[in-house]
């Protein structure tokens, strides 16, 4: 087999623009990002064509990417496995060695490892909720967190529903995949569903829309169902609602870490992830599915709910302890 020379910037342009139709927009802008380290890291050591790429090298450059970004073993895991599926891309258009992808290596990590066990849980929820409640009724912070804790669902679900997609009568909301008018949600076609809401819930967005919602379109002509003065709010901004609002001081609670409100950078709207209290969005679904496991929701309820398998939520999102989960098998045990 004759390898044809190709660059390495050339190398990721083809390669992006040939996963597009495949890979969700999140996953192809992740890909990007993470292959953009290696772009970097062949112009360092003067590769000009990927030809001439060797497993010595691949193994360099992990050694490299681990310390230079301080990685942990399962972020050094999630670089590797992409470098290797775009390595074995290379080899599909003769730009490397074949095979040269089994080279690629990446560390073994345990099921507790790549787990993550940050989530919001019941109580802080609630605070958080009762904050907002009280003193920010049906704001779009409000509204925000309050679907995601309702419904698990990711924050790309909530930043892709219009006003159309909620129907009050019927109290559901439905999460559709759009990329074409910039709102693409995660699994594509798969993840489009009914989700249905509580009384408490609809109240919270008929009064959101009523009283609070600006009436504008998005750069689409879309009505969005969560506005500011600009049109639909970017996922980034909901971020930053979750990232503030999930700050203890925010509700009420004693800072943990001893730092005095008025000078803590992180309470600067720039800053408000560096609260080491603050948590994610991911956070927020992973402990809404963790709250609904707890209160006996079957977890095929769960799974067609959050949009996730049933192995999934097993290995990152139920932080349910062992005997917990006896526990609630228990209960059944009088059926038989």
């Amino acid at each position: 087999m004759s390898l044809e020379p190709i660059e390495p910037d050339t190398a990721l342009e083809l390669y992006l623009a040939d996963k597009d139709n495949e890979l969700a927009e999140a996953s192809l802008k992740a890909h990007k990002y993470r292959l953009g380290h290696f772009i970097r890291w062949c112009d360092q050591q003067d590769i000009e064509n990927l030809n001439t790429l060797s497993g010595r090298q691949l193994q360099r450059y992990r050694v490299w990417r681990r310390d230079e970004g301080d990685l942990s073993p399962v972020s050094e895991k999630t670089q590797m496995d992409t470098l290797r599926v775009f390595i074995r891309w290379l080899e599909t258009v003769d730009g490397v060695e074949q095979d040269l992808s089994e080279k690629v290596l990446s560390p073994n990590i345990t099921p507790e490892q790549n787990s993550r066990d940050v989530m919001l849980d019941d109580d802080r929820a609630t605070n958080v909720l009762a904050q907002l409640e009280k003193y920010h009724y049906a704001s779009i912070e409000h509204v925000t967190i309050a679907l995601m804790w309702h419904t698990m669902m990711r924050i790309g679900g909530v930043h892709a529903l219009d006003l159309a997609d909620y129907y009050p009568d019927e109290q559901y909301v439905k999460v559709r995949h759009r990329p074409e008018t910039g709102t693409s949600i995660k699994n594509q076609g798969d993840g489009e569903r009914l989700v249905a809401l509580s009384d408490d819930i609809c109240e919270l967005l008929d009064d959101w829309i009523e009283n609070q919602r600006r009436d504008v379109t998005d750069e689409y002509g879309r009505e969005a169902l969560l506005t500011t003065a600009q049109g639909r709010p970017c996922k980034s901004t909901l971020r930053v609602y979750v990232y503030q609002w999930t700050q203890p001081c925010r509700y009420g609670a004693e800072c943990p870490h001893n730092r005095d409100p008025d000078e803590c950078e992180a309470t600067d709207r720039d800053h408000v992830s560096k609260c080491p209290s603050s948590v994610s969005p991911h956070a927020i679904r992973r402990g809404s599915i963790t709250h609904s496991l707890n209160n006996d929701m079957p977890d095929k309820v769960v799974s067609d709910r959050a949009n996730v398998s049933q192995e999934v939520i097993d290995t990152h999102y139920d932080r349910r302890t062992e005997r917990e989960r006896m526990e609630q098998r228990r209960d059944y045990l009088n059926n038989l």
